[in-house]
Protein backbone atom coordinates (compact mmCIF):
# COMPACT_ATOMS: atom_id res chain seq x y z
CA UNK A 1 0.00 0.00 0.00
CA UNK A 2 3.00 2.26 0.46
CA UNK A 3 3.66 2.29 -3.24
CA UNK A 4 0.08 3.42 -3.92
CA UNK A 5 0.47 6.40 -1.56
CA UNK A 6 3.84 7.21 -3.11
CA UNK A 7 2.30 7.12 -6.59
CA UNK A 8 -0.53 9.43 -5.48
CA UNK A 9 2.01 11.86 -3.96
CA UNK A 10 4.04 11.80 -7.18
CA UNK A 11 0.95 12.49 -9.28
CA UNK A 12 -0.14 15.24 -6.90
CA UNK A 13 3.28 16.91 -7.16
CA UNK A 14 3.21 16.66 -10.96
CA UNK A 15 -0.31 18.19 -11.04
CA UNK A 16 0.83 21.06 -8.76
CA UNK A 17 3.78 21.71 -11.07
CA UNK A 18 1.50 21.85 -14.14
CA UNK A 19 -0.91 24.19 -12.33
CA UNK A 20 1.98 26.47 -11.36
CA UNK A 21 3.23 26.59 -14.97
CA UNK A 22 -0.31 27.40 -16.14
CA UNK A 23 -0.58 30.19 -13.54
CA UNK A 24 2.72 31.66 -14.77
CA UNK A 25 1.55 31.47 -18.36
CA UNK A 26 -1.82 32.99 -17.44
CA UNK A 27 -0.05 35.85 -15.65
CA UNK A 28 2.13 36.48 -18.70
CA UNK A 29 -0.92 36.42 -21.01
CA UNK A 30 -2.81 38.80 -18.69
CA UNK A 31 0.16 41.21 -18.78
CA UNK A 32 0.21 41.05 -22.59
CA UNK A 33 -3.54 41.68 -22.71
CA UNK A 34 -3.19 44.63 -20.36
CA UNK A 35 -0.45 46.20 -22.51
CA UNK A 36 -2.53 45.71 -25.66
CA UNK A 37 -5.59 47.34 -24.06
CA UNK A 38 -3.54 50.34 -22.94
CA UNK A 39 -1.93 50.62 -26.38
CA UNK A 40 -5.31 50.51 -28.14
CA UNK A 41 -6.72 53.16 -25.79
CA UNK A 42 -3.70 55.40 -26.38
CA UNK A 43 -4.01 55.04 -30.16
CA UNK A 44 -7.73 55.86 -29.96
CA UNK A 45 -6.91 59.02 -27.96
CA UNK A 46 -4.27 60.05 -30.51
CA UNK A 47 -6.65 59.49 -33.41
CA UNK A 48 -9.42 61.46 -31.69
CA UNK A 49 -7.07 64.38 -31.01
CA UNK A 50 -5.70 64.30 -34.57
CA UNK A 51 -9.19 64.38 -36.04
CA UNK A 52 -10.40 67.41 -34.08
CA UNK A 53 -13.47 69.20 -35.49
CA UNK A 54 -11.40 72.15 -36.76
CA UNK A 55 -9.09 69.85 -38.68
CA UNK A 56 -11.95 67.78 -40.14
CA UNK A 57 -13.44 71.02 -41.50
CA UNK A 58 -10.09 72.21 -42.86
CA UNK A 59 -9.25 68.96 -44.65
CA UNK A 60 -12.73 67.94 -45.74
CA UNK A 61 -12.94 64.92 -43.46
CA UNK A 62 -16.04 64.22 -41.47
CA UNK A 63 -18.34 64.07 -44.47
CA UNK A 64 -19.26 60.56 -43.41
CA UNK A 65 -17.66 57.20 -43.99
CA UNK A 66 -16.52 56.18 -47.43
CA UNK A 67 -16.98 52.76 -49.02
CA UNK A 68 -14.32 51.31 -46.70
CA UNK A 69 -16.06 52.70 -43.62
CA UNK A 70 -13.37 55.32 -43.05
CA UNK A 71 -13.79 59.07 -43.06
CA UNK A 72 -11.29 60.13 -45.63
CA UNK A 73 -8.55 57.61 -46.18
CA UNK A 74 -4.96 58.76 -46.40
CA UNK A 75 -3.00 60.36 -43.64
CA UNK A 76 -1.40 63.73 -43.14
CA UNK A 77 0.42 65.25 -40.18
CA UNK A 78 -1.91 65.95 -37.28
CA UNK A 79 -1.51 68.71 -34.67
CA UNK A 80 1.51 67.01 -33.11
CA UNK A 81 3.16 66.38 -36.47
CA UNK A 82 2.12 62.74 -36.35
CA UNK A 83 0.95 61.27 -39.69
CA UNK A 84 -1.89 59.40 -38.01
CA UNK A 85 -5.61 59.92 -38.38
CA UNK A 86 -5.99 62.91 -40.67
CA UNK A 87 -7.04 62.97 -44.33
CA UNK A 88 -4.48 63.99 -46.98
CA UNK A 89 -6.77 63.51 -49.95
CA UNK A 90 -9.98 65.20 -48.91
CA UNK A 91 -13.16 65.00 -50.91
CA UNK A 92 -13.32 67.87 -53.38
CA UNK A 93 -15.74 70.62 -52.38
CA UNK A 94 -16.58 73.94 -54.01
CA UNK A 95 -13.92 76.53 -53.23
CA UNK A 96 -11.23 73.93 -52.60
CA UNK A 97 -8.04 74.05 -54.62
CA UNK A 98 -5.21 71.61 -55.22
CA UNK A 99 -3.01 73.15 -52.52
CA UNK A 100 -4.82 70.98 -49.96
CA UNK A 101 -3.36 67.89 -51.62
CA UNK A 102 0.10 66.37 -51.11
CA UNK A 103 2.65 67.45 -53.74
CA UNK A 104 2.51 64.14 -55.67
CA UNK A 105 -1.25 64.50 -56.13
CA UNK A 106 -0.89 68.16 -57.15
CA UNK A 107 1.62 67.09 -59.81
CA UNK A 108 -0.87 64.57 -61.20
CA UNK A 109 -3.60 67.24 -61.40
CA UNK A 110 -1.20 69.62 -63.13
CA UNK A 111 -0.22 67.02 -65.76
CA UNK A 112 -3.85 66.17 -66.46
CA UNK A 113 -4.91 69.82 -66.57
CA UNK A 114 -2.10 70.66 -68.99
CA UNK A 115 -3.04 67.66 -71.16
CA UNK A 116 -6.56 69.00 -71.58
CA UNK A 117 -7.96 65.49 -72.02
CA UNK A 118 -7.96 62.13 -70.32
CA UNK A 119 -4.79 60.07 -70.00
CA UNK A 120 -3.89 56.54 -69.01
CA UNK A 121 -1.71 55.86 -65.97
CA UNK A 122 1.31 54.86 -68.06
CA UNK A 123 1.25 58.17 -69.96
CA UNK A 124 0.89 60.12 -66.71
CA UNK A 125 3.88 58.28 -65.23
CA UNK A 126 5.93 59.27 -68.29
CA UNK A 127 4.73 62.89 -68.08
CA UNK A 128 5.78 62.99 -64.43
CA UNK A 129 9.24 61.82 -65.43
CA UNK A 130 9.00 58.58 -63.47
CA UNK A 131 10.38 55.26 -64.72
CA UNK A 132 7.75 53.29 -66.65
CA UNK A 133 8.05 50.26 -64.35
CA UNK A 134 4.88 48.33 -63.62
CA UNK A 135 5.19 49.11 -59.90
CA UNK A 136 5.26 52.86 -60.60
CA UNK A 137 2.28 52.64 -62.93
CA UNK A 138 0.24 50.59 -60.45
CA UNK A 139 1.19 52.90 -57.59
CA UNK A 140 0.06 55.89 -59.60
CA UNK A 141 -3.10 54.07 -60.67
CA UNK A 142 -4.11 53.70 -57.00
CA UNK A 143 -3.56 57.45 -56.50
CA UNK A 144 -5.65 58.17 -59.58
CA UNK A 145 -8.46 55.93 -58.33
CA UNK A 146 -8.33 57.71 -54.96
CA UNK A 147 -8.63 61.09 -56.70
CA UNK A 148 -11.62 59.75 -58.65
CA UNK A 149 -13.27 58.50 -55.44
CA UNK A 150 -12.77 61.91 -53.83
CA UNK A 151 -14.15 63.90 -56.78
CA UNK A 152 -10.92 65.43 -58.11
CA UNK A 153 -10.75 63.30 -61.26
CA UNK A 154 -13.19 61.43 -63.46
CA UNK A 155 -12.82 58.08 -65.19
CA UNK A 156 -15.47 58.15 -67.90
CA UNK A 157 -13.63 55.48 -69.90
CA UNK A 158 -12.08 52.69 -67.79
CA UNK A 159 -8.40 53.44 -67.25
CA UNK A 160 -8.57 56.96 -68.71
CA UNK A 161 -8.36 59.69 -66.08
CA UNK A 162 -9.24 63.36 -66.49
CA UNK A 163 -9.60 66.38 -64.24
CA UNK A 164 -13.25 67.13 -63.43
CA UNK A 165 -14.68 70.35 -64.85
CA UNK A 166 -15.07 71.94 -61.41
CA UNK A 167 -11.41 71.23 -60.58
CA UNK A 168 -10.28 72.49 -64.00
CA UNK A 169 -11.99 75.84 -63.39
CA UNK A 170 -10.16 76.14 -60.05
CA UNK A 171 -6.88 75.82 -61.96
CA UNK A 172 -8.04 78.66 -64.17
CA UNK A 173 -7.46 76.74 -67.41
Amino acid sequence: MGSLLEELARREAAARERVERLRERLTAEEETLSRLVVTRQTVEEILQEAASPAQRTQTGAGDGPDERGTTGGDRQAGPSGSPIGVVTVPRWRPGMNASVLPRAYQDVLEVLTDAGSGMRAGKIVAALGLPGEAAKVEGLRSKLKRLVERGWLSEEVPGVFAVTEQVRTRFGR
